[in-house]
């Protein structure tokens, strides 16, 4: 009869948390319910960003931040967990940090209208991965895009022709960590790239596992926000995309480069050695990545850029290349002179740190407390 009575208590008591689960849950969806969005998105700390990183992510988030409306959350990270998955010199990563901080503020991100912080603060991030990484199969993990593009570049070599067994598991759980990040928020929307599409269908499919297996709805499955913005080549490989481990430092130009070393990387930058302009990535690989820079700075289509040298009588390359160099130099003159200020304010940078961990980690706290009644860890 004892043992009865306690099974019923047990059982009493596990009703009883997922009603204060899904109570909460209840209320949290009636207090959103004419909110539009909450967005949650992710940059690694891997030193200045380069442009090909503001095209590709950074301008979307200053948009989404500018276009937002005001019942809208945005929840911006400095992604160290994910860093920190290929070694790290601690000293340099610590100044990363800091210095990606500033550049999302110089960029014109506001920490009242966004929250901006560092992941590895909030330690319900790495907790959460854990429990999602009880949910997928290995199988899963090792047929993600991101784990077959590290085994091919390990030495060159053409995929499944690498040692899996020299990789790390934190490569391997990289995918599970992101989904982390994004349901902890219940972020109904991601902007990505498209080559991200794979990594949204893995989270979407955590949340709904983990729904089925706990009986509930508390997880919702985000939309991802797609950025067109053409993927930015390396400027002496245009095969290559543009990266800042690259050896070359003169294959990428950094949101930081002064304006003579912008124009001699424009000009040096490879092409094909004619002089006309035209657009084709198959045939024109480097002056099409030029195009594209344009574009991407310029809010055009590269047609509409080819339209606009037109008009402007730019008609060779060296012209185009003059004009692609003055026009990074003026967009991102004001971005240098507030990253420098920045800097030179490390208790501002504090104070914004500070803001962004405390911001987020109420949202997370709470989210974690409801799914360790959940799981039953609580």
């Amino acid at each position: 009869m004892r043992t009865s009575g306690c099974s019923a208590c047990r059982a009493l008591l596990r009703a009883a948390r997922h009603r204060d689960v899904e109570a909460a849950q209840q209320r949290r969806m009636q207090s959103t319910a004419s909110r539009a969005r909450r967005i949650f998105s992710g940059i690694q700390p891997t030193g200045i960003p380069h442009i090909g990183n503001y095209l590709g992510a950074l301008k979307q988030w200053k948009k989404l931040q500018d276009t937002a409306e005001p019942s809208d959350e945005l929840f911006f990270s400095i992604v160290g967990l994910h860093a920190i998955t290929v070694p790290q010199e601690p000293g340099k990563l610590r100044q990363d940090r800091r210095d990606m901080l500033a550049t999302l503020l110089a960029l014109g991100l506001s920490p009242e209208r966004c929250t901006i912080f560092f992941q590895e603060q909030v330690p319900q991030h790495a907790e959460l991965a854990w429990m999602l990484n009880c949910l997928v199969s290995l199988g899963r993990l090792q047929r993600m895009t991101s784990w077959k593009s590290r085994l091919a570049g390990m030495k060159g070599s053409k995929e499944g022709e690498a040692d899996e067994g020299k990789l790390h598991l934190g490569l391997l759980a990289y995918p599970v960590l992101q989904a982390a990040d994004v349901l902890l928020y219940d972020a109904t929307e991601v902007p990505v790239g498209d080559d991200q599409k794979q990594h949204i269908e893995l989270i979407r499919d955590l949340a709904a596992t983990f729904n089925s297996r706990h009986s509930t709805e508390f997880f919702r499955a985000p939309e991802h926000i797609f950025t067109p913005t053409s993927r930015v080549q390396s400027l002496t490989q245009p095969s290559a995309k543009m990266s800042k481990s690259a050896v070359n430092a003169r294959s990428r130009i950094l949101l930081t480069d002064e304006p003579e070393d912008i124009e001699s990387k424009i000009r040096r930058a490879v092409s094909d050695g004619k002089y006309m302009i035209s657009y084709d990535r198959d045939t024109r690989p480097g002056v099409s990545n030029l195009i594209d820079i344009y574009a991407g700075l310029t809010e055009k289509t590269p047609a509409e850029v080819l339209q606009h040298l037109e008009e402007q009588r730019i008609d060779t390359l060296g012209k185009m290349k003059r004009s692609l160099a003055d026009l990074i130099i003026e967009k991102f003159t004001p971005f240098r002179a507030e990253f420098s200020r920045l800097q030179a304010d490390p208790g501002y940078l504090s104070q914004v740190e500070q803001m962004g961990e405390q911001k987020a980690s109420a949202v997370a706290r709470e989210r974690m407390a409801e799914i360790h009644k959940l799981v039953g860890l609580a």
